[in-house]
């Protein structure tokens, strides 16, 4: 429910409806990168969906790597049981959040870059629009992409 939900709740909501939207968008570019266009674009929609269950773990939550993707790979499981186990709808989700992860795919590799490449976009329009200081979003981001159209 929405309802009652404070400024930074409603600005995080409104930064995640805004991250999954643009690397849908982006995603549509990735014909031209020799990938799987559409399998990029459901890859970008499901990537982060085991945060409607955990939660975004960023960096400062001082959570193991190997925790949250035990957490994250639960949530996922959790998500397959709500939409019937072994429907094509929650084995979708399980194989393209598990590629993903695993960066087991030239899609994969695309997407983790569209993930990198939206963080800092949203990065320098809070910068140009807020007057927040935010290097550290361009900083960590800085000699880690694998592809040429990331």
């Amino acid at each position: 429910m929405l309802i009652g939900k404070t400024n930074q709740e409603w600005l995080r909501l409104r930064s995640a409806r805004d991250h999954m939207y643009r690397m849908g968008m982006m995603s549509l570019l990735a014909s031209d990168a020799g990938v799987d266009a559409g399998r990029c674009m459901r890859m970008a929609l499901v990537h982060d969906v085991a945060e409607a269950i955990v939660g975004d773990i960023t960096p400062y939550c001082n959570v193991s790597d190997a925790e949250k993707h035990k957490l994250e790979a639960d949530a996922i499981q959790q998500m397959k049981a709500m939409l019937g186990e072994h429907t094509h709808a929650a084995q979708e989700v399980d194989v393209l959040w598990h590629e993903y992860e695993a960066q087991s795919s030239p899609e994969a590799a695309l997407v983790k870059d569209f993930d990198k490449l939206e963080m800092i976009l949203q990065a320098h329009e809070y910068e140009q629009g807020q007057g927040l200081g935010l290097q550290q979003f361009f900083d960590s981001t800085a000699g880690k992409f694998k592809t040429d159209t990331g």
